[in-house]
């Protein structure tokens, strides 16, 4: 396949398939908060479909959904004097009234309404005369505050535009690599990294899919040159846009595997190098997969490997970081992280104890895990693994190491039905003795 052709397909791959579903959901939230509050059942008035949804750069596999409901400027003198949280229980009895069997609640600043695979907050909001609005915090007592999702969207379609359709389509590009390596990075930072990007140059101007390997190239070379720092400020409203954790390592590896399938171009194997970049959304080389299939007809052993993406839809939000200690006779020798990274090599006949060492999911979510064998003598054995498998509950898990071969351990957090964080560590153990 040609860069056009990779890159075009890709961006399909990405777009969202339940859109109709989430599209039905904001109506019917809209329609139950009209009739609560201004007698109709409109399904479309009074209300702004904001965040990544809103600003359409949102990817299959979105789960955190925004909308505002605009309240009647007549309700302001009921709410008005420290009556934040009555706002937020007003709202979520009249969503109740839709949905009697939905897990519903008030959060600080909306109400979250959950469903089987995505979850929708409800804010309700009082705008003002400059377009901004005002909307509950319920902290300490209650407070309200300032938010202007209108200028954000506004300045996102508005730079897209004079990037030649290039700004939303990086934001999602941006958002598959956030998933595959678990970059713990939030929508709109994912967006004003790539604002801030796309106006820092005008090389891609007038571009599109033919230099969109460049393009990922020069973003991620853009993100690990950054300094480090806790906040940016957003398009068009310049309102605090929070850094979780420094995202410069992940960009600097993402724009050295760029290059090596930019040196790839022109043989079988530049999708599956792209892929190492953007995960199982980017197309496979139809050849070399037609070449595999023909392949298994004849293999010795089996493919067991599953996919995270095939059980939950992945939305990163969060870090998740883990760890192994390397240890042998019951004795601790080492962590496998300090050995990667001091090259030394991980012997066989040790057991190894992963463990989360970081992890900063809030509320309740379930650890799932993945330890995948790879190598000559994996196939020789027909132990490949690769299967999905529920954590027992102290967020470890032990495994031998075995034979040789560049093993790889992966674990999820599931919120929700949602993947919301993961990580992975390869264990390369380089000798039988």
């Amino acid at each position: 396949m040609s860069v056009p052709d990779m890159f075009r397909q890709f961006l399909a791959n990405l777009a969202i398939s339940n859109a109709e579903t989430i599209s039905m959901r904001y109506g019917e939230l809209t329609s139950a908060l009209n009739k609560e509050f201004r007698n109709t059942d409109s399904k479309i008035a009074n209300t702004l479909q904001v965040g990544s949804f809103g600003r359409k750069t949102g990817v299959n596999g979105i789960s955190d959904l925004d909308m505002l409901y605009i309240m009647p400027k007549s309700k302001w003198e009921t709410y008005k004097d420290g009556r934040q949280l009555k706002l937020l229980q007003d709202v979520k009895a009249a969503i109740m009234s839709r949905y009697q069997k939905t897990d519903i609640r008030v959060d600080r600043y909306v109400v979250t309404v959950t469903y089987v695979d995505f979850h929708v907050e409800v804010q309700p909001v009082f705008e003002q005369d400059d377009g901004s609005f005002k909307y509950p915090d319920t902290k300490n007592g209650g407070a309200w505050k300032i938010t202007k999702p209108r200028e954000e969207m506004n300045a996102v379609a508005e730079l897209d535009t004079e990037k030649n359709s290039n700004l939303r389509r990086l934001c999602k590009m941006a958002r598959s690599w956030r998933n595959k390596h678990g970059v713990g990075m939030g929508g709109l930072l994912v967006d004003t990294l790539a604002y801030n990007f796309l106006k820092s140059t005008n090389v891609y101007d007038a571009k599109s899919f033919l230099y969109y390997d460049e393009l990922s190239r020069d973003f991620f070379k853009y993100l690990s040159e950054l300094p480090n720092q806790d906040r940016y400020s957003a398009p068009g409203s310049n309102q605090h846009v929070k850094v979780k954790k420094a995202f410069q390592r992940k960009g600097k590896k993402a724009y050295d595997l760029c290059l090596k399938a930019i040196e790839a171009e022109g043989t079988k194997c530049v999708n599956d190098k792209w892929k190492k970049v953007f995960g199982r959304p980017f197309p496979a080389n139809v050849e070399l997969a037609q070449e595999s299939a023909i392949a298994s007809i004849s293999r010795t052993w089996n493919d067991t490997e599953q996919f995270i993406e095939d059980l939950y839809p992945v939305d990163i939000r969060y870090t998740l970081k883990i760890d192994c200690e390397v240890k042998q006779n019951g004795f601790r020798e080492n962590s496998l992280r300090r050995m990667l990274a001091s090259k030394i090599p991980l012997l066989a006949k040790k057991t190894l104890e992963f463990e989360i060492v970081e992890i900063d999911v809030p509320g309740e979510y379930s650890i799932e895990w993945k330890v995948l064998n790879r190598g000559d003598e994996a196939l020789r054995r027909n132990l490949i693994r690769g299967q999905i498998v529920r954590d027992a509950g102290n967020h470890r898990k032990t495994e031998p190491t075995s034979f040789r071969g560049d093993h790889v351990v992966e674990c999820y957090a599931i919120q929700n039905g949602v993947v919301v964080a993961k990580d992975r560590i390869h264990v390369p153990i380089s000798t039988n003795g």
